[in-house]
Order: C-alpha cells, then structure tokens, then sequence
C-alpha cells in the first residue's frame, strides 16, 4: 500500500509517494517546527547539521594531559541542540566560529 501526500510548494523536489512501511505517526511540537528554508540537504537528501556558534568552554583534565573543549549550538532536526567538542577540531573545520585573534592567539572564544 502507497500514500500520495500533498506537498507544500517549497517541498516541490521531494518525492511525493512513499510505501506505507515508510511512514511514522508523528505528534507534533510547535516549538520543534524548522522553516524550510533553514533546511540544508545533501545530495542523497541527507539533513547536513551545521554549527551555529560557540556557547561555552571547559578544559578537561585527563590523566596526562588537558584538553580544551567548547560546547557548541548546532542547527539540528530535532531543534535547538548542543554539544561538547574538541577546540582544535573545531577550529579546523569551522574557523567562521572563532574570532580571528582567539585563532592567532589560540585562545577561546
């Protein structure tokens, strides 16, 4: 068995038939809601999460050494998200995140 749902026009790329199998009962959450536009897929129409910016920091203590950590506000799915990662890691791949002396000094935001 198949469903045909009817697609706002902004959702025009999305195919518009799925198999029963594939559908879920949803309960929804206004504050859950994401525009449609705030919306970034990749080619294979995967959700692609992007950091939205820096809102903490800590210096972790292991055994041997330390290691910086920020927590970081991400554009997710499922709404509002946050996570702790790694300062250095997240310098590399997201510089925008960092102001341009926390990344010559090495300091944190």
């Amino acid at each position: 068995m198949t469903y045909k749902l009817d697609l706002p026009q902004e959702l025009e790329h999305v195919h518009h038939t799925f198999h029963v199998s594939n559908l879920k009962k949803c309960l929804t959450d206004e504050t859950l809601v994401v525009p449609v536009e705030e919306l970034q897929v990749n080619d294979s129409l995967q959700f692609i999460e992007e950091p939205v910016e820096i809102l903490d920091q800590q210096l972790k203590q292991l055994r041997r050494s330390r290691i910086k950590l920020v927590k970081v506000r991400w554009n997710s799915k499922h709404g509002p998200d946050s996570t702790w990662e790694r300062e250095d890691y997240m310098k590399d791949k997201y510089p925008h995140l960092f102001t341009e002396q926390d990344l010559i000094s090495g300091r944190n935001p």
